[in-house]
């Protein structure tokens, strides 16, 4: 039965990921003061790509044409190892935090190779721009994430999400800096403004869609779809780990149900702030993405500090 639990669990996370990235859409064009779309529009896209026969460049390696299944695959595996609705599932025993950042290492090694391999100029220089942000995103992450897992003592997410439960609702400061910290590395990882702009084809500003340029039909639907569920993770990533109150301690269908209602509700706020943040923010140059990230380390770093002086020592 927990193994059932598990795999809905997943499903779940795969099939509301485009729900979520419909629902940003639609809260930015509102606070733009622009017509909205459906919130369903992202399934359409999806759906209409995954019709269209791919076109593949006559030079295209194997590489360029595995990597969409693979990229999605590695996003499956970090959705079944992050705890959604419910803690203590089967696969939590792989729900670590070093297993989740190699997951989204493997993944973007992939993509970045498939736009080297074409030999177009967008794409190597969207792949150049993708691991330059990497190699600072990662570090802050996992700096922020170690400050949670020395206050639980453990690595593993549901343990980890676990041990806040079970503790007094109480402001640690550690807590508030590593929360700070994972916001900005999200922003960053997810290709959001200030970093990044999804929505622009702009030669000097763009990143990811400079990598996926080439790609099309059911490729193209397989990397969207991955690129929903990262921005999912991460989301799921921040309301669980630092608001986890509501996610399901047992698995009678009230606490799932409670559950799945919660990590909704806490996905559609997040939401609500980052379409608020794109709104008023600008996307920044290239050549400040370095001290931003570097911000984003410092407040890991803060945040462990300040649990070695603060909590560790009491």
């Amino acid at each position: 039965m927990n193994w059932i639990i598990a795999i809905i669990q997943t499903l779940l996370f795969v099939a509301l990921a485009p729900l979520l990235a419909g629902w940003l859409k639609w809260c930015k064009c509102r606070l733009q003061n622009r017509r909205a779309p459906s919130l369903f529009q992202p399934y359409k896209d999806l759906i209409k790509l995954s019709s269209k026969q791919p076109v593949v460049a006559e030079h295209a390696s194997w590489i360029f044409t595995r990597s969409p299944y693979i990229i999605f695959s590695a996003m499956v595996l970090a959705a079944s190892v992050v705890p959604f609705i419910a803690v203590d599932l089967p696969t939590s025993a792989s729900a670590d935090v070093i297993v989740l950042v190699g997951l989204f290492g493997f993944a973007r090694f992939f993509l970045a190779l498939a736009g080297l391999d074409i030999g177009t100029a967008f794409g190597g220089m969207g792949s150049s721009r993708e691991m330059t942000v990497s190699s600072l995103a990662e570090p802050a992450m996992l700096m922020a994430v170690f400050t949670l897992s020395m206050a639980a003592s453990t690595t593993n997410l549901s343990v980890a999400i676990t041990h806040v439960l079970e503790q007094d609702l109480v402001l640690r400061p550690s807590f508030v800096f590593a929360l700070l910290a994972l916001i900005l590395v999200a922003v960053a990882e997810t290709g959001r403004i200030p970093i990044d702009n999804p929505t622009t084809h702009l030669e000097l500003t763009m990143i990811h869609e400079a990598m996926i340029l080439e790609y099309s039909g059911r490729h193209l639907a397989l990397i969207e779809l991955a690129s929903q569920l990262k921005l999912m993770l991460y989301g799921v990533l921040i309301a669980n780990i630092f608001f986890p109150w509501g996610i399901a301690e047992s698995f009678t269908p009230e606490a799932l149900g409670y559950g799945l209602l919660a990590i909704l509700g806490k996905l559609a706020l997040l939401a609500i702030i980052l379409g608020i943040s794109e709104t008023v923010v600008a996307k920044m140059r290239l050549f400040r993405v370095q001290e931003y990230l570097s911000f984003a380390y410092l407040l890991g770093l803060l945040g462990m500090l300040s649990h070695i002086i603060l909590e560790a020592s009491r």
